[in-house]
């Protein structure tokens, strides 16, 4: 089983979307299962403060590292002292499919911070083991990208895909291709303009090495 904890200061964001879909099956089937930390339960005095202005100047304000320290402490309690601590990050190294097949393959239980405001104190790199960026552009928080890390780990994870081969066709999986074109009944779609969209015919023609060929030769390389 693979465990998650994410820190957040906005836990009700993850309620619908672990408790949803694959998300939902992973951890009915026991290959997943997940914790939210509230950093807020961590802030320090009476309004339970997490954030403070930064030295040397500057706009916005930043997570400070006590409450980080803490709940990340509190996280490990919950998995295992050796579980990975991961930061949400935009100088992290850059977020893709064969990555996320590492992390599901590993044995290793997860700790994933999300940042906000300006970021985090950077003494909290002492107690991040990798940091992650899903792309290069900014977003409020690390609550989305929190999120498109566990999706895309969970769904490699054995027992959760329907089937046994469904996530080794996807796209991205060969690190190159994208996946290629499939459809569904009916096999003619008459659209309100009166057009016909067909099905290809050697989708129909039961004949599995040209099928093979085709989607072979049908599957789009990455820009």
């Amino acid at each position: 089983m693979k465990k998650f904890a994410i820190i957040t200061l906005f836990p009700e964001m993850f309620e619908k979307v672990l408790g949803t879909s694959m998300m939902w099956k992973a951890a009915e089937v026991g290959a997943a299962q997940f914790h939210l930390v509230d950093l807020r339960q961590f802030g320090l005095g009476p309004r339970r403060q997490v954030d403070d202005t930064v030295y040397g100047g500057g706009d916005g304000m930043l997570l400070m590292p006590e409450p980080i320290f803490a709940a990340v402490a509190h996280a490990k309690q919950l998995l295992e002292p050796g579980a990975k601590v991961v930061l949400l990050s935009p100088r992290g190294q850059t977020w893709s499919q064969p990555v996320a097949r590492t992390h599901a393959a590993s044995p290793d239980n997860l700790i994933l911070i999300c940042g906000h405001y300006e970021g985090v104190d950077e003494r909290v790199l002492e107690i991040v083991d990798q940091q992650i960026s899903i792309g290069d552009y900014v977003l409020t928080g690390g609550e989305l990208p929190a999120m498109v890390l566990v999706d895309s780990i969970v769904r490699l994870l054995p027992g959760v895909l329907g089937g046994e081969n469904s996530a080794a066709i996807e796209s991205f999986s060969d690190g190159n291709n994208l996946e290629y074109p499939q459809y569904t009944r009916p096999e003619v779609f008459t659209t309100d303009t009166g057009q016909e969209l067909k099905v290809p015919d050697v989708l129909l023609s039961g004949h599995h090495a040209e099928i093979a060929r085709w989607r072979a030769q049908n599957s789009p390389r990455r820009p």
